[in-house]
């Protein structure tokens, strides 16, 4: 890969990374069930009309959003909301790579390898550490919630592997179109209407930088790049970049926020990360064409594992 294409790739990394701190600071005036209307809003419009639909029924389109876009960003911004740190939010969030192998295992019939299989017990382990470690200082459920954004994530992950390998950026565009409503409806019921007047008069100039933040470099310019990334360059050549993104997350929360993980999150972490890597990263066979590596990544859309940008499968949603 060309220097100037592994900076961009590091570029993407640190984009998706501090996206998580984006979202934080967008939480601190706007509910985040109204919040996440909001982005998706700004990230279909205008874009739907330029971009052209994935070639996917209807079906997958909405249940891909369902899981995707929907569900696990709900439920990332409820987490975080509730008081996950965003930097500890970005490095949990990965372990949906270790749950996509196991949902493809049981749903696809496609049977992990030994070294996967390696990968999904290293990072359970570090869940586990990461729990404990959690435990000690603050209540769980923020982290639960978190987990819970992960297999929504792999759901949506193996529903993708289903389809087929299509455009990231169209089919975060398109499958973004099933959140604005439903998370609009879910604030109002759980937030309030209240809640949601509340939020919007006081939608001042960090909440719109975060969205802006969010929607366009996030999830547009950070899809771009890295599909064009993939375009051009074997999955494994481009994958290991996409490690980065717990990094530059933790280390933009410690910048912004003062976040500092405890010696159990670390140590947890660093499992996590270790199964994450363990399971993704491989050698591509010495005659393989760069479409069949792009399949080797559970539920790509164009991106590599893991993550807080409209997330895709395999890469840092956020």
């Amino acid at each position: 890969m060309r220097p100037r294409h592994a900076a961009l790739a590091v570029l993407v990394a640190l984009i998706w990374g501090s996206n998580f701190v984006a979202i934080r600071i967008g939480l601190d005036d706007v509910p985040p069930l109204l919040f996440l209307a909001i982005r998706f809003v700004v990230v279909c419009v205008p874009a739907v009309f330029f971009i052209r639909r994935p070639p996917l029924p209807w079906r997958d389109l909405l249940l891909i959003g369902a899981f995707i876009s929907l569900g696990q960003f709900a439920l990332l911004y409820v987490g975080i909301h509730l008081g996950m740190p965003p930097g500890l939010s970005s490095l949990v969030l990965q372990a949906q790579v270790l749950f996509t192998v196991v949902i493809a295992a049981v749903w696809l019939r496609e049977r992990p390898s030994q070294r996967q299989l390696l990968g999904v017990g290293l990072g359970g382990a570090g869940l586990v550490v990461i729990a404990v470690g959690r435990g000690l200082s603050s209540p769980l459920l923020p982290l639960a919630i978190v987990i819970l954004a992960a297999v929504s994530w792999a759901i949506g992950n193996v529903l993708t592997r289903r389809v087929g390998n299509v455009s990231g950026l169209a089919l975060t565009v398109w499958s973004g179109l099933v959140v604005p409503l439903p998370a609009l409806a879910l604030s109002w019921v759980i937030e309030g209407p209240e809640a949601i007047a509340a939020g919007l008069a006081s939608f001042g100039w960090e909440a719109a930088a975060s969205t802006a933040y969010t929607a366009y470099l996030s999830s547009l310019v950070g899809y771009g790049i890295w599909n064009t990334l993939l375009s051009r360059h074997p999955v494994a050549s481009v994958t290991p970049f996409a490690m980065l993104v717990p990094v530059f997350g933790m280390a933009a929360a410690a910048l912004a926020f003062g976040e500092r993980p405890t010696l159990l999150e670390l140590l947890g972490g660093l499992v996590l990360l270790a199964g994450v890597a363990t399971a993704v990263l491989r050698r591509p066979g010495p005659n393989r064409p760069v479409s069949q590596s792009k399949e080797q990544l559970l539920g790509s859309r164009g991106r590599a594992a893991p993550p807080g940008g409209s997330a895709q499968a395999g890469s840092p949603s956020t």
